[in-house]
């Protein structure tokens, strides 16, 4: 095959999954509840590190309207909400409410691929530990739970 055919099928291709609809609807679903935050300084840190992930207030950057791009960011949405969605707090399940501070803790979240596109995200030690002690105090230990 030659480079120019190569390079046509490949833009035709690139211009082709754009159509595709997976990932394009940016409509968040409504906020059912919200969180009692225990300061506003971890409502601060969680909506700069977590809440575009773990709630129904998602912020869509230019980049999300790109096919494939569109798809890994609504992928990562999708299953962000599904473990911890702080805008459906009275229906989330108890035990991954208190998963939140755990996983930032092991260093899991926020993960990698959203603090190379999330510079805001990444959070200092001192943040980190400011988060974590946060969502402790909002949504209780996870120990206090397994006791």
């Amino acid at each position: 095959m030659n480079v120019k055919l190569t390079s046509s099928i490949i833009i035709a291709a690139a211009i082709g999954i754009q159509f595709i609809p997976y990932g394009k609807d940016h409509t968040n679903p409504p906020v059912m509840s919200e969180p009692q935050w225990d300061s506003s300084r971890t409502e601060e840190l969680f909506s700069r590190a977590c809440a575009d992930c773990h709630s129904n207030m998602t912020k869509y950057p230019w980049y999300s309207h790109i096919a494939p791009i569109s798809w890994l960011v609504m992928h990562d949405i999708e299953e962000g909400r599904e473990h911890l969605n702080v805008s459906l707090l009275g229906i989330q399940k108890k035990n991954e409410v208190k998963d939140a501070a755990e996983e930032v803790k092991d260093g899991e979240m926020p993960i990698l691929p959203y603090l190379i596109a999330h510079p805001e995200a990444r959070l200092s030690d001192t943040e980190k530990k400011e988060l974590i002690s946060g969502l402790e105090n909002t949504f209780g230990k996870k120990e206090e739970e397994e006791k």
